[in-house]
């Protein structure tokens, strides 16, 4: 159910890329966040919802399987992600045709959250992991929530030096492209994810992550 919602996503985010009037839209230049704004909002929303949902089940099933304990840092910034996913539907982006809205920076923050908080759980459960018997998952999933935070850098660092150099961050690089190869890194994380926790049910009541020898809880 997890990693169909996450391909639903891609899906869905993909077709508006390509069926008018959403294709209109510059991919380079605009963020994913544009489609919301325009007469095919309620697939980007749907899109957004069929991976918010995916990747709450995906957590349950890595609950389940004993990969992350319930109540972990891991499993709380999982949670956060799941919860900015379903914020970015309610609040919409910036209308720069109207001007800015306290929507649209709560839409800002929230996506900022969510894009660290997904890459940083996947990284703590694939780090406790990385000498246990899933240590070929472990890593998989790390790579791909390194990934996922080196897609956000620019971003991180076009904002921080804004004081300094007087450009706006999102004019800083073709925001949209950075955006997209962000969002298919987090949601190839989520299916890497979702493919460890098929893997892993049922796990032996044995299984426990291992750090430094010692056993702990993520």
């Amino acid at each position: 159910m997890g990693i169909g919602g996450a391909a639903a996503c891609l899906a869905l985010v993909g077709a508006l890329h390509i069926v008018y009037p959403s294709s209109l839209i510059n991919p380079w230049r605009r963020t994913i966040s544009e489609y919301a704004l325009h007469d095919h909002a309620w697939v980007f929303n749907l899109a957004l919802a069929a991976l918010a949902v995916g990747s709450l089940a995906i957590l349950a099933a890595l609950v389940v399987a004993r990969i992350v304990p319930a109540g972990s840092a891991a499993t709380l910034a999982l949670a956060v992600w799941s919860a900015c996913l379903l914020a970015v539907i309610v609040f919409p982006k910036h209308n720069w045709s109207l001007g800015p809205s306290v929507s649209g920076h709560v839409h800002r923050g929230v996506s900022a959250v969510g894009f660290l908080a997904l890459p940083l759980g996947a990284g703590l459960v694939a780090y406790a992991w990385r000498r246990g018997r899933w240590r070929r998952y472990a890593y998989g999933t790390l790579t791909l929530s390194v990934l996922s935070l080196l897609a956000f850098s620019p971003i991180a660092v076009a904002f921080l030096q804004q004081p300094l150099t007087g450009i706006r961050w999102w004019r800083v690089f073709p925001l949209g492209t950075i955006e997209r190869v962000l969002a298919l890194c987090e949601v190839a994380t989520v299916i890497a994810l979702g493919w460890w926790a098929v893997r892993a049910h049922p796990a032996p009541a044995a299984d426990t992550p291992v750090h430094l020898g010692r056993k702990v809880t993520v």
